[in-house]
């Protein structure tokens, strides 16, 4: 995302502006890896593995957000500014798009309608995001 784009967004109130801290960005990292982990235990029910890789996704998100400089409190933007922050395509953040709207009908709704399909890209979309992170290194 070139300099006007997180200008933009930060005008209209979508992100905000706020240096990255190291010790948040290795805990996001932290989270993120364990969650994407645990996500992949087949023991596990798929609503459970549904929320740890929705989760992973959404902390190695932010983190990826963190290391530019810039917070949201919105889950469904920070997957968005995944194209800009890290690089990746609407295949990735579509799906993690798709899952927020998922989990918010979960959430709030009590309508939690997943497949095994579903976790499965869910789990594959934050592995994608992982690995770009994992070479962002530390916070300059």
């Amino acid at each position: 995302m070139t300099s006007q784009q997180f200008k933009n967004l930060v005008d209209i109130g979508q992100i905000k502006l706020e240096p990255g801290d190291q010790k948040e960005f290795d805990g996001l990292l932290h989270s993120g890896h364990l969650r994407l982990k645990d996500s992949r235990m087949d023991a596990l029910s798929l609503e459970s593995r549904f929320d740890l890789a929705y989760n992973a996704a959404h902390a190695l998100s932010l983190a990826a957000l963190r290391w530019h400089g810039y917070r949201s409190e919105n889950r469904y933007i920070v997957f968005q500014c995944l194209q800009h922050t890290i690089g990746v395509g609407p295949e990735v953040w579509r799906i993690l798009a798709h899952c927020h709207k998922m989990r918010n009908q979960g959430e709030y709704e009590g309508l939690l309608d997943i497949n095994e399909r579903l976790v499965v890209d869910l789990i594959h979309a934050a592995e994608v995001v992982q690995v770009e992170v994992d070479k962002l290194g530390a916070i300059s």
